[in-house]
């Protein structure tokens, strides 16, 4: 292979990339969003300066993709904490889990999204929407809601998936050394809300080493939603690098 086609090639394996050259369009995607309180002093030790905290809450997020433009069917859990920016009211992504290798590596690699592997599900069990999340053999949460009580405004159902998002990338030099520190900044697009519910909710979070949610407890549910959407992706943008500081 010739020095020039190296350049266009997007990821290794070289003749085998980890992941598609496309740029993903969520169909049927199908959220639970648990919003809960937690400890203001947990969430200052996880999220990273310039953003800033008001209050002390998480939210909790299942989400099954029904369709995902060039990775197919999978399905993610994680969890998003309400920040601001410069004024700006957002969320950063603290920690995703998802059961889809391909769309793990192009959520780190192309993008900054801190991806893992996982095993979540979401499911309706006897009336209760169900989203889990197993590391391994080990189960570290369970969210229950209950199943379309209540409508949800789509403009309101919107809002609550929309909302800027902002994730730290970090790669190392080949010395250990950090070579790209930055937090960035994204957001999802051409939203289609096709379903929007809320009701009662419940979530339980088990502490374990390699997947540590339990390290942000809840204390309190304040709301709960279950959405169906279609969505885009934006790319990222670097909004603060920590290396020029």
């Amino acid at each position: 292979m010739e020095q020039h086609d190296i350049g266009r090639r997007l990821a290794t394996p070289l003749m085998n990339p980890a992941y598609p050259p496309v740029v993903p369009r969520f169909t049927d995607r199908e959220y639970l969003n648990i919003v809960y309180r937690t400890d203001r002093d947990a969430l200052r030790a996880v999220v990273p300066e310039p953003l800033e905290i008001d209050e002390p809450l998480v939210r909790f997020e299942v989400m099954r993709m029904g369709d995902v433009t060039g990775y197919g069917p999978y399905t993610e859990a994680g969890q998003a904490i309400p920040v601001r920016h410069q004024g700006e009211r957002g969320e950063y992504l603290h920690a995703m889990y998802l059961d889809n290798f391909p769309a793990t590596a192009s959520g780190r690699e192309a993008g900054a999204y801190p991806k893992t592997i996982g095993a979540p599900a979401l499911y309706v069990d006897h009336g209760a929407l169900v989203g889990i999340l197993d590391h391994g053999t080990l189960r570290v949460a369970t969210a229950t809601m209950g199943y379309k009580h209540h409508e949800l405004d789509p403009d309101e159902a919107a809002a609550q998936i929309t909302v800027p998002t902002f994730m730290l990338k970090l790669v190392p030099g080949y010395d250990g050394t950090p070579r790209t520190a930055q937090l960035v900044r994204t957001e999802i697009s051409d939203v289609v809300v096709k379903g929007a519910w809320t009701g009662p909710a419940r979530l339980q979070l088990f502490a374990h080493v390699l997947a540590p949610l339990a390290d942000l407890p809840v204390r309190e549910v304040v709301s709960a939603s279950h959405l169906v959407t279609d969505l885009t992706l934006s790319p990222a943008t670097p909004v603060h690098d920590y290396l020029a500081h």
